[in-house]
């Protein structure tokens, strides 16, 4: 992601335009988001953002999709039936 020439740290804009990709957040909630960590910036400069950098993003997450040869792994399973927990035996 090329951030030159702008105010901001890249890494500042790149999980600006992260949340608001990700997550289905507003630009004002993106920007409180920043807010809480001490950064001041505008929902507009986030807007700017998001259509500068969001093709980059973009592809970046569809390379990292999981495929049916990814292995996943459970620690534990709790089965929750009439209030009572069961836990499954293998």
């Amino acid at each position: 992601m090329a951030c030159m020439r702008h105010r901001f740290a890249p890494e500042i804009i790149a999980h600006a335009v992260w949340l608001h990709i990700r997550f289905p957040l507003s630009l004002r909630l993106v920007q409180d988001r920043l807010l809480q960590r001490g950064i001041i910036v505008s929902y507009e400069t986030i807007r700017c953002w998001a259509a500068q950098f969001s093709p980059d993003h973009a592809r970046r997450f569809r390379r990292r999709m999981a495929s049916r040869t990814d292995v996943w792994h459970l620690d534990e399973v709790v089965i929750k039936i009439s209030g009572q927990q069961h836990w499954p035996t293998s």
